[in-house]
């Protein structure tokens, strides 16, 4: 072979040879050095899913219920509803994170709002993957159980709640209460002022109307903080329900608001506080008293769920699901569980025979941070003449039909 030859081929070779080399050389950079890491690899054995909670419910079962929220039969009915939804599939490089272990961390997230940081290492499951699973398991808690939260549509659900109304709080065809919170959030990105609310704070708004067993029957969720309570009823699709008859509300029926609310003649709200009359003093009190059950709701919910105690570290779209999860596990929990979820001095109770309030405990532990009042939107006195007379006349009744009131008041 000719000598020029051999110096070509030993060139091309030798070029050859270094891309070869190269190729192996960036192969081994980013090979990933550690699959699953070593303390994380033993999570079947050492995560706190197969020690200190397998421990409590063999130990301690009132423990365990205060950690997860919920007694261990409520627990195990939630893991039977979701496995299949939250459930993935083993490959051959990983085991699958199991649907209970996903259900404990996310129950443990909902009822403390611990960052994912500290949940991994008690669950030896990396943060990044706590990310990624918690919002998609309150999706599915909120779909599993989204028929206990249900907004009546008959003529007779509502005269049910109406009933309630007038037999607990004696105030009688009202059908809902309804008021609005501030749910607190870290600023999301590049959104501006859009969040940010009259506290000073981010947040998204939910907005709710609650029965008289303190369950939610209407919720509004991710409304920005920019907004008002009455100025989020007056977009919401109750309202737009409610005045093109969509859920059958009766002629006489009404729910109760505050000042942040428009009058209308399916919405009370007090009279003005400048110069009450006597029986205007009572009508407000009155009206008080059944508001009081959604201001319960609300301390409850967050008392039992205190993700709600300080500001969420997620964008909107995820905490929506949170508020749609929690609201979803407080009906749930409320009804199949009664007094065990609500026992008597956790909710504001009034002394028999004044007007006096027992405070109940959760006004202890709420924080101004997490879930605060949405401010009033000022609406003026221009209120349907029909609005008017009928407020008039619930006033009358509230003062003619109730003279047990008459010895409690000094106006």
């Amino acid at each position: 072979m000719e000598p020029e030859l051999v110096d070509v081929v030993l060139s091309v070779c030798g070029v050859l040879a270094q891309e070869c080399a190269n190729q192996i050389i960036s192969n081994l950079k980013n090979k990933r050095k550690i699959w699953v890491r070593d303390w994380v690899a033993r999570r079947n054995i050492l995560g706190g899913s197969n020690t200190l909670l397998t421990e409590l419910r063999v130990e301690d079962r009132p423990g365990l219920m205060n950690y997860m929220r919920m007694s261990d039969g409520h627990f195990n009915i939630l893991l039977k509803k979701l496995e299949t939804r939250i459930q993935k599939q083993d490959t051959f490089f990983r085991e699958a994170i199991t649907a209970k272990t996903k259900l404990e961390i996310t129950l443990r997230f909902l009822a403390t709002g611990e960052s994912y940081s500290s949940l991994q290492y008690f669950f030896r499951v990396p943060k990044c993957t706590i990310s990624l699973f918690v919002p998609d398991v309150c999706t599915e808690i909120y779909n599993v159980l989204e028929n206990f939260i249900k907004c009546p549509s008959s003529v007779e659900e509502w005269n049910e709640i109406g009933k309630n109304f007038g037999l607990r709080w004696n105030c009688p065809d009202c059908y809902g209460a309804i008021d609005g919170k501030h749910v607190v959030i870290k600023a999301p990105a590049n959104s501006g002022s859009e969040f940010f609310n009259y506290k000073g704070s981010f947040s998204i708004v939910l907005l709710a109307v609650v029965d008289h067993d303190y369950c939610f029957r209407y919720l509004d969720v991710g409304a920005n903080g920019r907004c008002s309570d009455g100025g989020i009823f007056r977009n919401s699709s109750l309202k737009l329900a409610i005045e093109n008859d969509f859920l059958n509300l009766p002629e006489n029926g009404y729910f109760v608001a505050d000042d942040a609310f428009p009058l209308t003649k399916y919405m009370m709200k007090p009279y003005s506080r400048r110069k009450l009359s006597k029986e205007h003093y009572i009508f407000n009190y009155r009206l008080s008293r059944a508001r009081r059950i959604v201001e319960n709701a609300f301390g409850i919910l967050a008392h039992r769920f205190q993700i709600y105690l300080k500001p969420i570290q997620l964008q909107p779209s995820k905490v929506e699901e949170i508020v749609k999860a929690t609201c979803a596990l407080h009906n749930w929990l409320r009804i199949t569980s009664g007094s065990t979820y609500m026992p008597p001095g956790s909710y504001d109770e009034e002394l028999a025979g004044s007007t006096t309030v027992r405070m109940g405990s959760w006004h202890s532990q709420i924080q101004p941070t997490g879930l605060v009042e949405a401010p009033p939107l000022r609406f003026g006195q221009n209120y349907p003449r029909s609005a008017i007379e009928k407020r008039e006349l619930l006033c009358k009744y509230f003062n003619e039909e109730e003279p047990w009131q008459e010895n409690i008041f000094d106006v």
